[in-house]
């Protein structure tokens, strides 16, 4: 079973029972961070000492509050420990349920688990830190598995992210098109754009052009 354990969940009565869980595994070692900022201080810090940890447990919402963090949200810090530590074992426990996010997560950043938090959340927990200890296949909740299921799943392309960008950028619809003309890149009209754009908003549910934009930098894509 893994020695060494740090969770990243700033919920005192979440945090309290995910010690429990681990310590009924006899797991001997458990380490506890509110913010994401501390979490990756801590992994590198046990790194130095040539004492790693072996397993992140992290959720992916944080509060902000008066401490000023430069990672704020699950999803950056397990970018920035994915680039540091490429081979630590990580398990995201959250209530986020999207299927883009979970397959972000899953095939970008190559997490291990993925484990809904809900009233079974403890048990489905325990359950996926014995299979990543134990297997090398990826573990998600039950009641979420169709989140990655192929016919679910949509490639995000540069060509996506072209537009959401120049969206961000504050261009129109037409405007977009002259700049994809400008760099012989299709489809560049009009109606191929906005056909596209309502799609991406469908499949993001966002409710404009503006929150489309918020969520493509929540997930890091522009």
């Amino acid at each position: 079973m893994f020695q060494k354990v740090l969770i990243a969940e700033d919920f005192d009565i979440i945090n309290s029972g995910l010690k429990t869980a681990l310590e009924e595994m006899k797991v001997s070692e458990i380490s506890h961070v509110s913010y994401c900022d501390e979490a990756l201080l801590k992994l590198k810090k046990g790194a130095l000492e040539g004492k790693p940890y072996d397993l992140l447990i992290s959720d992916l919402s944080f509060l902000e509050d008066h401490t000023q963090q430069e990672i704020t949200s699950g999803d950056a810090l397990i970018e920035k420990v994915r680039h540091v530590f490429p081979k630590l074992k990580i398990i995201v426990f959250s209530v986020e349920d999207k299927p883009f996010r979970i397959q972000n997560l899953h095939k970008n950043l190559k997490i291990n688990a993925y484990v809904w938090k809900n009233r079974n959340g403890q048990k489905e927990l325990k359950k996926a830190i014995q299979h990543v200890f134990s297997e090398g296949d990826f573990y998600i909740s039950e009641d979420l598995k169709e989140a990655i299921h192929p016919k679910k799943a949509i490639e995000i392309t540069a060509y996506d992210i072209l537009l959401i960008e120049y969206l961000s950028k504050g261009l129109l619809q037409e405007d977009i098109s002259k700049k994809l003309k400008e760099k012989e890149i299709s489809p560049s009209s009009t109606s191929a754009i906005e056909k596209r754009l309502k799609f991406l908003k469908e499949h993001f549910n966002a409710n404009n052009p503006a929150h489309l934009v918020a969520i493509a930098k929540d997930f890091g894509l522009i």
